[in-house]
């Protein structure tokens, strides 16, 4: 017997400003019943676990010990500028010379995420 992982629970000041922002970097809606106001929303991942977000009282306060790491459709560079475009902010550039590396950003409440290289852009450094 194994157990499935279900979602990925955030804590947060605004579960449902948060749940927007992530639906814009994942591409997927909220849950449809859903609404501003909630304490709890979801965005349902197509072939993944929920990303949950559970609004709390009590600020962030250090490093995430888990975090996302998002493997763009387009270039790294392309979705990193994206993704600062919709609120994020850059935390670390990991970028190396050749192509390798990823960059650190947080999300609007400062949870911090990766953005890691492409299937395309690691095609390319492969070669």
């Amino acid at each position: 017997m194994v157990s499935v992982l279900q979602n990925v629970a955030i804590d947060c000041a605004d579960a449902y400003e948060l749940a927007r922002f992530w639906s814009r970097v994942t591409g997927h809606p909220l849950h449809p019943e859903d609404k501003p106001g909630d304490r709890e929303t979801q965005v349902p991942l197509a072939d993944g676990p929920v990303l949950y977000f559970n609004q709390v009282p009590e600020p962030k306060r250090t490093k995430n010990r888990i975090h996302l790491c998002l493997r763009p459709e387009t270039s790294r560079e392309q979705e990193v500028e994206r993704l600062l475009g919709i609120g994020a902010t850059l935390v670390g550039d990991h970028r190396n010379p050749d192509g390798t590396g990823w960059v650190v950003l947080a999300d609007p409440e400062g949870n911090e995420f990766c953005v890691l290289r492409s299937d395309s852009d690691r095609a390319a450094t492969n070669s």
